[in-house]
């Protein structure tokens, strides 16, 4: 009798390498002479060296793959994911923070968790979303079926410090 192997279930922490890809454009302001942004995101790639590898151009304008990130999917975080999905249509947020040369924004870090990509609008960090590619919607949607545990709301009730009585004196 051949033994059916188990079905492979998700680890408690999902991982997928991204490639970033930011388009450099040029400014329109007498303050920057150019203004980057991350446009699109490349499911499983490999690292890439040395960054910045030019994808496509055009008058004006360039797309590279500036880096390329770990997409970190957390059980604790599923209620995030949750929210991003039931966007039309989900989004990942891809942080950036200034280069060594203080003029290019970098790729730092990203994220499929709505309140993450929240959090980091709080800084000097550079967040834009891009949309999430099918095979991003595929492991978080798994992940979340997988992990994710709804918690009952449970009002609390307020302490007292002082006895209905001790108030009257």
């Amino acid at each position: 009798m051949t033994e059916q192997p188990a079905p492979q279930s998700l680890e408690r922490i999902e991982t997928m390498p991204l490639g970033i890809v930011v388009e450099r454009r040029r400014g329109v302001t007498a303050w920057a002479d150019w203004s980057w942004r991350p446009v699109s995101v490349i499911p499983g790639a490999g690292p890439v060296d040395p960054p910045g590898r030019l994808l496509m151009e055009g008058e004006g304008w360039t797309h590279s793959h500036a880096a390329t990130l770990t997409l970190e999917l957390f059980r604790t975080d599923t209620e995030g994911y949750r929210l991003n999905l039931s966007q039309d249509p989900p989004r990942l947020w891809v942080v950036m923070r200034p280069g060594t040369d203080g003029e290019e924004l970098v790729p730092f870090t990203v994220t499929a968790s709505a309140h993450e990509g929240e959090g980091y609008q709080v800084g000097a960090d550079v967040v834009e979303t891009v949309p999430m590619p099918a095979e991003v919607i595929a492991l978080v949607r798994d992940f979340v079926e997988q992990h994710h545990v709804d918690v009952p709301f449970h009002k609390r009730e307020r302490k007292r410090y002082f006895e209905k009585e001790d108030r009257r004196r």
